[in-house]
């Protein structure tokens, strides 16, 4: 199920959604060399979050492979800064693509909940939630985290709580089958929680790279936790669809949508 848009309503111009969307742009193109080598790698390696390099837990010297022609070799003495840097640094076209489809389709609705500035600060601590929580379920590791979704874990765990009704439209492709269809955001987002613990739980103890699936359950809890002192309870009253008791939707729950 991939998100298409929701059925939600804005009413200011979500300039920090542009704007994190653009830092995360830049980063790749003047960083990271649009993916190309060796700037992918030297970014990935410099950039991202190596949790046993920033809890102090790995010897100065450590390595870790991260190209079949380049190493990640540690320095030693924590690198606090990557907590934040690591936020906009990406693995590739698709991780880059699909995490900001994401935060443009939930972030402008939070934002206008919030307003411009409280909502780059909620979004920086669900990042950082999100890094916290991956380094502990893995103190040890020497994998560097890159990505912008504990971040947007925690925009789409203010979303669930604030517009739980409103009608999420996705892509759904089964096999030789593809449609569309609206779902409640809490189905669309509940699942995708569900997914990230489940799948989580399965990686508890793997070894070599992949998904880092507690920074996302981090970045959502701390998301669901800080909506609520981060929300402005006018700007959010303007929605139609907040909260459980709004009137209804423009489509209906579990509606197949024509095409």
């Amino acid at each position: 199920m991939f998100p298409i848009r929701d059925d939600n309503p804005h009413f200011t111009t979500p300039y920090a959604t542009y704007g994190l969307i653009a830092l995360n742009v830049l980063a790749w193109v003047l960083l990271q060399g649009l993916g190309s080598e060796p700037a992918l790698s030297s970014s990935v390696c410099r950039l991202g979050l190596i949790p046993a390099d920033v809890l102090g837990t790995a010897p100065p010297g450590a390595s870790f492979p991260i190209s079949p022609d380049a190493a990640c070799v540690l320095e030693g003495g924590g690198s606090w800064h990557t907590v934040l840097t690591s936020m906009f640094m990406h693995g590739g076209w698709m991780h880059l693509i699909g995490n900001m489809w994401f935060l443009w389709i939930f972030g402008n609705n939070v934002e206008d909940a919030m307003g411009h500035l409280r909502f780059v600060a909620f979004y920086l601590l669900c990042g950082i939630a999100a890094a916290a929580l991956q380094a502990a379920f893995d103190p040890d590791s020497l994998i560097p985290m890159v990505g912008a979704s504990g971040a947007i874990g925690g925009v789409m765990g203010a979303y669930i709580l604030m517009y739980p009704r409103v009608h999420v439209h996705l892509f759904l492709f089964l096999g030789f089958y593809a449609t569309t269809i609206a779902v409640p955001a809490y189905f669309m987002l509940g699942y995708w929680f569900l997914l990230q613990v489940v799948s989580g739980t399965v990686a508890i103890g793997a070894q070599g790279g992949g998904v880092a699936f507690w920074a996302h359950v981090g970045g959502f809890v701390a998301g669901a936790l800080l909506s609520f002192p981060f929300r402005n309870r006018a700007m959010l009253a303007r929605h139609p669809y907040h909260g459980w008791n709004q009137k209804g939707a423009p489509t209906q729950n579990w509606h197949r949508v024509r095409r």
